[in-house]
């Protein structure tokens, strides 16, 4: 570790500034952009904020009107549509289907990039032990904490699963948060100066393991009840209905207000390209107040920027809490493993003060190497090792099936959330992000999913019955790369056809239309979904 941090600190000096990129060429259609009005009392009069800005102003009027044409949904699926394969441009990677689809580097890096990426990668994988140790750099894990390393819970960089038996819930947790209760607290909400409020013992996240002479929090319990759904050609679909409970609370039992909320660990491909999608075209989606009559009522979660506090777009996680991959991995890094990071300098992660023998227990600050557990050169590189990640290439787009697939995945009206593609901005930090066609069918807005999939927990403006469009890129390898194949946010879904029939809310129509099609259109639909 003290190795690597040195060579990465000389890596610094040599190049004299932020790690090189090389140019990537513009590979890439979507709907006229418009700009909408936001309902957030907390923007209205305020000058906008960069990451807010309602217009790309990285584009000359040649170039918007490329994109303009480019990413406009396609009418015709006779044949794939241009650069359709290459779902995550210039840096897709071609390699070959295999366990490992999920863990290849952009292919569009440099070659010194990719010794960074390989970095990265070793610190992704990297099991912290607890303090003190005789390792280097190494100790400060928990004292409470879910797992010792990102790869066990981003199981081969791809998508967690629940608990099953006595496997334990590595890459499922469940987030404990109540909403504000003081006047105080609903003043911090509305200036976004919090997410929510945790519970007052128990923290942020259900912690299942420890430190030696430390008691873990308790276990997550599942229970499930099926239920049966008759669709209009007489089929039968089994849909299995969670409920979450907590067995035995070390620490008493959990506030009367806190909502348990189970997040699966999602895919970590094309992070970086979500990234650089301009504000402008994600909120040109938005529609809070239906305008347009069509059911669907899409909005952003408005957050704080965790460098710079100024208000922004929040686009990652399964609320779009997070507005940056360098945010989300300090956060996975304070809440999951207990690791303090300069972004979130929490040495003890998420032990509370109603845990003083957890705040007691050493930590694993080394001053040597600065004041934190994991000095800024380990959320460097963890950073650029999660921007890098590629999206696979699309498999057998050209097939007829998956073709007709693709048409009823536009006719029932997937695409008013899946959003097909975007261009990224050409003003990219990594010039490997810039200028790119990408394919993620997502709209990264958040929409109301029913009372089946609602969770009850509110987080910043998403609301209990509201999640983030989950990206669809790479689904089709789930069983591939990770064993099995649960959906949704919290792994309840054991078929692309289960999921979309939990669908909800916003999507309910688009549900009703996929459970009245017929039994050819329905695998269509899936073998499309497969192919991405």
């Amino acid at each position: 570790m003290r190795r690597l941090l040195e060579f990465v600190r000389r890596l610094r000096r040599a190049e004299g500034s932020p790690l090189r990129q090389k140019p990537a060429r513009f590979v890439g259609r979507r709907c006229v952009i418009v700009v909408v009005a936001f309902t957030s009392s907390a923007m209205a009069g305020d000058p906008q904020p960069a990451g807010l800005a309602a217009k790309r102003t990285d584009l000359d009027a040649k170039d918007q009107a490329r994109v303009t044409a480019i990413v406009r949904p396609t009418t015709d699926f006779s044949k794939p549509e241009q650069f359709e394969l290459m779902q995550g441009g210039a840096g897709t990677s071609r390699k070959d289907v295999s366990r490992d689809s999920f863990s290849q580097s952009s292919a569009n890096i440099t070659f010194e990039e990719e010794g960074t990426f390989k970095l990265g990668n070793a610190l992704f994988r990297k099991n912290w032990v607890s303090s003190p140790s005789s390792t280097q750099a190494s100790d400060g894990l928990g004292p409470l904490f879910n797992e010792r390393a990102c790869q066990n819970c981003h199981l081969k960089d791809g998508r967690g699963h629940p608990p099953e038996g006595d496997a334990g819930t590595t890459s499922m947790f469940l987030r404990l948060a109540r909403e504000a209760s003081s006047a105080q607290e609903k003043a911090a909400l509305a200036d976004h100066k919090v997410l929510n409020f945790p519970d007052p013992v128990y923290g942020k996240q259900l912690q299942e393991l420890a430190v030696p002479g430390l008691r873990s929090e308790g276990r997550m319990h599942v229970d499930y009840q099926e239920r049966q759904v008759t669709l209009a050609d007489d089929s039968v679909v089994s849909l299995r209905k969670p409920t979450y409970s907590v067995t035995d609370p070390t620490y008493g039992p959990l506030d009367p207000r806190t909502t348990l909320s189970p997040r699966l660990t999602p895919p970590m491909i094309g992070l970086g390209l979500i990234e650089q999608i301009a504000p402008a075209d994600i909120l040109a989606n938005a529609d809070p107040d239906d305008r347009n009559g069509d059911g669907i009522s899409g909005r952003p979660n408005i957050v704080r920027d965790g460098q710079s506090g100024e208000l922004t777009l929040g686009r990652f996680g399964w609320k779009a809490q997070t507005a940056s991959i360098r945010q989300q991995a300090a956060d996975a890094f304070a809440g999951d493993i207990g690791i303090s990071t300069p972004e979130v300098p929490k040495h003890w992660g998420d032990c509370t003060a109603a845990q003083p023998k957890c705040l007691a227990m050493p930590n694993g600050v080394q001053q040597r190497l600065g004041p934190v557990e994991a000095p800024p050169p380990v959320t460097d590189l963890v950073t650029f090792y999660s921007q890098n990640l590629a999206v696979p290439a699309r498999r057998g787009l050209d097939k007829p099936d998956v073709l007709a697939g693709k048409k009823v995945f536009y006719d029932v009206g997937c695409i008013a959330c899946h959003t097909p593609k975007f261009v990224t901005r050409r003003d990219t930090p990594n010039k490997a992000q810039a200028f790119q066609l990408i394919w993620p069918y997502s709209d990264f807005l958040l929409h109301d999913m029913g009372p089946d999939l609602a969770d009850g927990q509110a987080v910043g403006e998403a609301t209990g019955n509201e999640w983030r469009t989950p990206p669809l890129w790479g689904i089709g390898l789930t069983e591939t790369v990770n064993g099995n194949s649960f959906f949704l946010h919290d792994g309840r879904a054991r078929t692309l056809a289960e999921a979309i029939l939990w669908h909800g809310g916003e999507a309910q129509k688009a549900r009703d239309r996929f459970a009245a099609a017929s039994a050819t259109d329905r695998d269509a639909l899936v073998k499309f979904l497969e192919s991405l």
